[in-house]
């Protein structure tokens, strides 16, 4: 019973870091100029690379930080950063206007990296495996990242009950939200260094 109860305990923490339902209009702004068999690959990538990132940095977070004399603030300010570079592209051109030869580079970057897989799932992922052990962390990080890939891959009607100039405009404000978390991360991460 306390096994369950810890699982509980960990699924709905990382579920409220990763955040798959408030993201959706992120992820909409990101991929609308994507086709729709091409978005399914991007969220099929980025769900997958978010499971193994997770994966990684819970075991070996720690130590990779250690050896490069890293703290996880370093990947709030470089995330931040990434995310404010998305946002001016989409504000400027309208998309990420990637050439969509790879709709996998776009799933891992900055899809899984840092919008799901994020400082704050990193950080919530290693606590759970120094509270909760191993099988606890492995099973609370596939229920969520399998639980946010059901909700991307249906998040296709959203776009077709938008259209064409819904999704367009979705894809404008969205980028003004990434850019505002974008430099939240950033002002976190600095916060950290200087106090």
């Amino acid at each position: 019973m306390e096994f369950i109860f810890d699982l509980a305990k960990a699924i709905i923490a990382l579920f409220i870091i990763v955040d798959p339902f408030g993201n959706i209009p992120i992820f909409m702004g990101l991929t609308e100029k994507v086709e729709a068999v091409q978005r399914k690959k991007v969220y099929n990538t980025a769900t997958l690379v978010g499971f193994v990132l997770l994966l990684v940095f819970a075991f070996t977070g720690q130590e990779i930080l250690t050896i490069f004399g890293l703290s996880i603030y370093s990947f709030e300010v470089a995330g931040g950063i990434l995310l404010l570079i998305v946002s001016i592209r989409i504000l400027i051109t309208g998309g990420m206007h990637e050439e969509m030869s790879s709709p996998e580079s776009l799933g891992a970057v900055p899809i899984a990296m840092p919008l799901l897989v994020g400082p704050g799932a990193i950080t919530t992922t290693i606590f759970n495996l120094q509270a909760y052990g191993i099988a606890v962390t492995i099973l609370s990080v596939l229920v969520v990242l399998s639980v946010t890939w059901v909700i991307l891959r249906f998040s296709d009607g959203i776009y077709r009950f938008l259209g064409k100039t819904g999704s367009l405009v979705i894809a404008r404000v969205m980028a003004l939200l990434i850019a505002a978390i974008a430099i939240q991360y950033i002002m976190t991460g600095i916060t950290h260094f200087v106090i």
